[in-house]
């Protein structure tokens, strides 16, 4: 029998730790990949709770999710090892991120009323952008590019690793261009509303492009500690965002450098022609960086992510800096 021919059977189990947190779809909990011989490996475990798993659209998603982000092997990307069900129970095995999100960065910020560094935000969403840029282009083992499109950039599914790593999460609406969308079938709006495209919230076709409008949101958010788009109600977000005129970025954040809020202007055009992709977006931060020298560093990052977080801030291994 050949290599290829061979199947290696085994009996695995995952021992649930804590609730870390839960969302309108699945449940997450830090666990542990439990083997043989005293082998353990920290993950997060990711399960859909029973009513989407008795509906075979919402239950698709999340098969979806676990197959299309585990191809996607990328630094920034937080990694898929396995998929299960188990009694009928779904659940995924995920990288354990030890760490904080963006959205509790911001919220930090704001109730400490201290700016975030405009190089750590341009760090954080150049980092961002390359992941996008990489599951954007991604092609499979036949070389087929799958056109993979996020749609849920938003801060709670970006994390922030103690030793200043960024990592974006939660493929769970994500569509390629060869998998079923129910958005489209049915004329679903999908996504977290205040930071949809115009395209997205009117449940119209998207492309890579409203992944870049939510990227802007979300750097617009960190220089700003506030939201962008703040209405509540469904309705006047949705012309909020579809009918307003588009902000006026640098009035609304008169103390940061016009290449910056130039930038994100750009990239919250309402015609999605008008946007910069995720490469050059994500490289216009850097270089930005570099003209102001203050180079963004998963060093910088750590370093302030220590100062804003120092009840909490915990870093694989000890410091080495004198």
């Amino acid at each position: 029998m050949s290599d290829g021919e061979r199947t290696l059977e085994y009996v695995g189990k995952f021992r649930l730790i804590r609730r870390v947190a839960r969302g309108g779809m699945a449940t997450v909990y830090e666990a542990e990949q439990v083997g043989d011989r005293g082998f353990t490996k920290r993950i997060a475990l990711k399960v859909i709770h029973d009513k989407y798993a008795k509906e075979p659209e919402w239950l698709q998603l999340f098969i979806d999710e676990a197959k299309l982000s585990a191809n996607l092997v990328h630094g920034n990307i937080v990694q898929i090892f396995q998929f299960e069900e188990v009694g009928g129970e779904f659940f995924m095995a995920m990288e354990f991120i030890r760490g904080v999100t963006v959205r509790a960065l911001i919220d930090r910020h704001r109730a400490m009323d201290e700016p975030i560094p405009p190089a750590i935000a341009a760090y954080i969403v150049s980092r961002v952008c390359r992941a996008l840029d990489f599951a954007h282009n991604f092609v499979n083992d036949l070389g087929n590019r799958l056109y993979i499109v996020h749609r849920d950039v938003s801060p709670g599914n970006i994390l922030l690793t103690w030793d200043g790593q960024v990592k974006l999460a939660d493929f769970g609406i994500a569509k390629a261009r060869t998998m079923h969308d129910p958005a489209e079938a049915r004329r679903l709006t999908i996504g977290k509303k205040h930071y949809m495209s115009p395209e997205q919230v009117l449940s119209l076709k998207v492309d890579w492009r409203t992944d870049i409008f939510s990227t802007a949101v979300v750097l617009f958010e960190l220089l700003a500690r506030e939201q962008l788009f703040r209405e509540l109600e469904t309705e006047a977000s949705m012309d909020e965002v579809t009918i307003a005129p588009t902000p006026n970025v640098s009035r609304l954040l008169p103390d940061i450098d016009p290449g910056l809020s130039g930038l994100i202007t750009l990239a919250i055009s309402k015609d999605p022609m008008l946007r910069p992709n995720a490469a050059i977006f994500g490289l216009t931060l850097d270089q930005w960086c570099v003209k102001q020298k203050a180079i963004g560093s998963p060093e910088r990052l750590q370093a302030h992510l220590a100062t804003m977080f120092p009840a909490t801030y915990s870093p694989p291994v000890e410091s080495r800096a004198e």
